[in-house]
């Protein structure tokens, strides 16, 4: 039985009828066409379906749709060439792609947080996002880049 979905997605509001299993990695990317999400382990292990809903970080393959009812959602199809894309681009931090998504919402959801990033805190948000590829250290350059002087030394 379908039920109704409203939400804003990247500050456009949605309403569609769907099932209720549906998560909403699914209806982000198959009803929506919003394919920078990534389907990685469906587990909610990886970060690469990562999204903010509300600002906060999700794991969208683990989220039922219907939990987003009436919530602000953020892909990376909302974004428009943030510092922390560009600093990505600068140090080629992204190889396949796959996991960027999810890492770059991730650093964008500690900076608009307001707390003060510490290099810990900036290990913990980078350490919710598997990248097989690049072992971390282009993406970590890119990040302090992005958010240096939000950074306080311990």
């Amino acid at each position: 039985m379908k039920q109704p979905l409203r939400l804003s997605v990247n500050q456009e509001p949605v309403e569609i009828w769907i099932e209720s299993h549906r998560s909403l990695l699914d209806v982000l990317r198959n009803e929506l066409g919003l394919t920078g999400t990534k389907h990685g382990c469906e587990l909610g292990d990886c970060g690469a379906c990562t999204v903010l809903q509300d600002g906060e970080p999700v794991l969208s393959c683990i989220q039922f749709a219907l939990h987003a009812q009436d919530r602000q959602i953020e892909t990376i199809e909302g974004l428009h060439q943030d510092p922390i894309q560009t600093a990505f681009d600068r140090h080629v931090a992204a190889q396949c792609g796959y996991c960027t998504p999810g890492i770059v919402l991730t650093l964008l959801a500690l900076r608009k947080s307001g707390e003060a990033i510490t290099p810990q805190s900036l290990d913990k948000a980078l350490g919710s996002n598997i990248c097989r590829c690049t072992g971390y250290t282009k993406i970590k350059m890119a990040a302090i880049e992005a958010l240096g002087n939000q950074i306080n030394e311990p």
